[in-house]
């Protein structure tokens, strides 16, 4: 089982789009074991975006970020960054094929609705840097044994 990060961005939240994004996570088997409906102070979302710091984009990305609520959720799995990935879509929504969220929700590169993590190594860093001690809750769903054998 993996646990990866997963942000309904400042889009997402401003188009009503969080319950049908959710839906399509649970509704595929994964797990929601944290969430924090929020605003993202400018500190952690420099860390979060740190390895775009040097790009031009750095600062409408951090604008972006900032810019509304977001809802930031650890979700559980067998291959939970792939499998969340896969659901996304690829990043531009022109690109990303239709039955994924990106491709039925979006039409921007920069307006992309959600964020996963990328890597099973990437997932741990963000985990940690958006959830602290106790926020991510082990727990057992009765149903379980109806998604996966």
């Amino acid at each position: 089982m993996q646990t990866t990060l997963i942000i309904l961005k400042p889009d997402c939240v401003q188009r009503s789009l969080m319950g049908k994004v959710i839906a399509r996570f649970e509704q595929k088997g994964l797990q929601i074991v944290g969430g924090k409906f929020m605003l993202v102070p400018d500190a952690v979302a420099k860390q979060h975006y740190a390895e775009h710091a040097e790009k031009p984009f750095f600062g409408d990305l951090i604008a972006f970020i900032t810019s509304s609520p977001v809802l930031v959720l650890a979700i559980r799995g067998d291959e939970a960054v792939a499998v969340c990935r896969k659901l996304i879509g690829a990043t531009n929504g022109i690109k990303a094929e239709p039955g994924t969220m990106r491709g039925d929700f979006g039409i921007s590169g920069q307006l992309n609705l959600v964020h996963g993590s990328d890597s099973p190594e990437s997932a741990q860093r963000e985990l940690a840097l958006w959830f602290g001690e106790g926020e991510i809750v082990d727990w057992q769903r009765t149903n379980q044994q109806w998604f996966t054998a």
